[in-house]
This record gives structure tokens, C-alpha cells and sequence, in this order.
């Protein structure tokens, strides 16, 4: 059984998205009514994935996923809301969050989405990338990558900036999952970034991708 916890505060909404979620039925879904009970949930019990609308009483979806990347560096966080807006997705990248889905999504393309942040991957809806690729793409930054690293982490590097998951990585390359996973590791040691997700900002605005 996955564990998914999802925090909307809209209670008839959140069935809804309850329903279309655990239509997989490997995907057993917690609920929470707004982001500090998202936070304290996770403070007793362990999620796979936590989904978190961006809009809510209490503590809003950017400010949860901020405090549980703090606590939980390695808890897969993904934003599921209205808002097709550049900033709020870019922030929801900043703030550790793998994916930004809006709710008008089919259920085929949210599983799928949720499947992917589960797998290591960055799952980004395609209306949404348009709006924030060619942000990131303008901030690109002319300074070089770090010297350190080496072709092969150059090149999983690529792959994680084009939104892979660690499974395609490994496969493109011809590496176990295992592997992928420790040069990711070292990775984020050399640059000091947090996660797969700074990983990948960091990739687009160095011209690795």
C-alpha cells in the first residue's frame, strides 16, 4: 500500500480527489483540511507523498511544503491546485516541492503525476512547464558548472533536468537505480543543494540541459 496524504480544505473537493486518486488501488489517501494538519499528521505517520492545495485557512500549501522539506528533507511533496500561475509553481519548486499539478488534470495524467514524484522524478503539468520553463530559462546563469563534477555526474544531471525519474535515468545510462541514487547523493553534497528538484533548477539555469 503507497500512503498519501492530501491536504485541501475544501471537503467536498477533497473527496472528489480522494475518489479519483485511490481509483489506483495500490494509493491509500490520509486527509487533512489545511497545511498544519498536513504538518502534525506527518509528525505521527509516515506518507509516501503528501499533496497540498496551495490555498488554505491555518497554513497555505507554499508555507507547509516549506516547513515539512525543513524537517523531512526527503519527503516527496506534490502541489495539486487551481492556480496556473508561474510564481506560485516557481516557489513550490523553491520549496522543495517534485510536482505542480492543477485540478483540472484528467485522472489518468494525476496518477501519473503522482507515480512519477513517487519514482524520484519532477512532475510538472504541461501548461504549467510552459509558463515556468521559459522562466528558468531566462534565468539562466553564465557561470559554469562546478568543476568537480565529472562527465558521468554531468550527465545524470542532464537527466534529472529534463524532469526524469531515477529509474529512466539508470536506464538510459545503463547504471541500477542503487547507483543513480548514490551519484545524486554526491551530487548534491558537491553543489550543496538540498534535492532532486534543486538538482534540476540547477541544471536548466547552468545550461546543462
Amino acid at each position: 500500500m503507497i500512503r498519501i496524504l492530501l491536504a485541501e480544505d475544501q471537503g467536498m473537493v477533497r473527496q472528489g480527489l480522494k475518489m479519483m486518486i485511490e481509483t489506483d488501488k495500490e494509493l491509500h489517501v490520509t486527509e487533512a483540511s489545511n497545511g498544519r494538519e498536513a504538518v502534525d499528521l506527518c509528525e505521527s505517520h509516515y506518507f509516501d507523498l503528501i499533496i497540498l492545495d496551495i490555498r488554505m485557512p491555518v497554513m497555505d500549501g507554499l508555507q507547509a511544503a516549506r516547513m515539512i522539506h525543513s524537517r523531512w528533507p526527503d519527503q516527496k511533496v506534490l502541489i495539486l491546485t487551481t492556480f496556473n500561475d508561474d510564481q506560485y509553481a516557481f516557489e513550490a519548486l523553491k520549496s522543495g516541492a517534485r510536482g505542480y499539478m492543477l485540478k483540472d488534470a484528467e485522472p489518468e495524467e494525476l496518477i501519473r503525476s503522482i507515480r512519477s514524484c513517487l519514482s524520484g522524478g519532477v512532475s510538472l503539468q504541461d501548461k504549467v512547464a510552459a509558463k515556468v520553463m521559459p522562466r528558468l530559462i531566462n534565468q539562466r546563469e553564465q557561470e559554469e558548472v562546478d568543476q568537480s563534477i565529472t562527465p558521468r555526474e554531468l550527465a545524470i544531471m542532464k537527466l534529472i533536468g529534463e524532469g526524469r525519474s531515477n529509474k529512466e535515468v539508470a536506464g538510459e545510462l545503463g547504471l541500477s537505480v542503487g547507483t543513480i541514487k548514490n551519484h545524486i547523493s554526491i551530487i548534491l553534497d558537491k553543489l550543496n543543494l538540498r534535492d532532486r528538484t534543486q538538482l534540476a533548477i540547477y541544471a536548466i539555469r547552468h545550461n546543462v540541459v
